[in-house]
């Protein structure tokens, strides 16, 4: 009877997986029509472009022809994003098949060409779905990465060409929790937050970055008679360290820093293994003195990071108001 079971268990599997990939083909091949059809209408333009507004004549023509017949997909809106699609992308064989067209119509949105290709490969790396890479552009992943980093730094890592080897290469400043569904008008505590990032671990972990694996809550430490709990405890597999997360609701102070140094210095201590890298401590904070930060820690810290949480995604204003204050002080700095 367990074999039976067993082999049922088997059987089911073995469907799910081949209408899993029955699926990525036809969305695959979906793409590939519409990049296609984007050729045929790119190369007709190309034939006419001496004559004025010959483009926008033939995407209205054709659609107004194949609309009725085919449906809305037909639009010249759709028309002209496939014409979008195949001066994007105009390699067929670079079109990657885990990619939908979903996936492809975010990306062209992408004007910034560095910036395409750094979504381009963590789409790839991480198996992003395409709500998945949407809500990582519309937070700005790219912007708040080159905050404390070049954009060759931030495309090599992306690439595979280089392994992380500072943990601002991938942990971000600020970082957007608005997944957590909590209204940013009203106050938490810490236990909040982290009960709420519990639930979304998936998301978090997005959020998080690359390469990181959830091992503990509230994890208990003793030292001589006294108990501690730190919040919570991930692993990096690319950074190959453990890698520990205070959360804390109000703006952050120098205690707080010295209570993560010694939760980071209990870790080396106790827990890490020789071959593994020195633990990395994050301080989630409401807000945050960069001045406190930096005299509080030593002047070559890399293992304390103090990033900074919003409940909602910023507008790419808001953003890049962030960014020019962060280029205006590492100017300050290297002055």
């Amino acid at each position: 009877m367990e074999l039976k079971n067993e082999l049922i268990n088997q059987i089911h599997l073995i469907i799910a997986n081949s209408k899993e990939r029955a699926i990525r083909s036809v969305d695959s091949e979906r793409a590939f029509m519409y990049w296609q059809i984007g050729k045929a209408i790119f190369e007709e333009q190309q034939l006419g472009k001496e004559r004025a507004k010959y483009g926008e004549f033939l995407i209205k023509s054709l659609s107004k022809e194949l609309e009725p017949q085919l449906g809305k997909g037909f639009s010249s809106r759709q028309l002209e994003r496939y014409r979008q699609f195949y001066r994007v992308f105009p390699i067929a064989s670079a079109l990657r098949t885990q990619f939908n067209w979903t996936h492809y119509k975010t990306l062209i949105s992408v004007d910034n060409k560095d910036k395409r290709e750094f979504y381009i490969a963590e789409t790839e790396n991480n198996n992003w779905t395409a709500r998945q890479l949407e809500r990582q552009i519309n937070s700005q992943l790219f912007e708040r990465l080159l905050i404390s980093n070049d954009v060759g730094s931030v495309l090599a890592i992306a690439r595979n060409e280089k392994a992380p080897t500072d943990a601002k290469e991938i942990i971000k400043d600020p970082m957007f929790l608005e997944f957590l569904g909590l209204k940013r008008e009203s106050s938490y505590y810490e236990k909040d937050i982290e009960s709420a990032i519990i639930t979304h671990l998936q998301e978090f972990i997005l959020e998080l970055g690359n390469g990181f694996s959830f091992v503990a809550r509230q994890k208990r430490i003793h030292l001589e008679g006294d108990e501690f709990f730190i919040d919570l405890v991930f692993y990096n597999r690319l950074l190959q360290c453990f890698v520990i997360i205070e959360i804390k609701t109000s703006k952050l102070t120098h205690q707080d820093i010295g209570q993560l140094q010694m939760y980071v210095n209990y870790y080396d201590r106790f827990e890490k293994q020789d071959y593994e890298n020195s633990t990395i401590g994050i301080l989630l904070c409401a807000d945050k003195n960069d001045a406190v930060v930096k005299i509080s820690l030593p002047e070559k810290n890399s293992n304390i990071i103090a990033s900074k949480y919003s409940l909602y995604l910023p507008s790419e204003k808001q953003l890049i108001e962030e960014l020019k204050k962060e280029i205006k002080k590492l100017d300050k700095e290297n002055a």
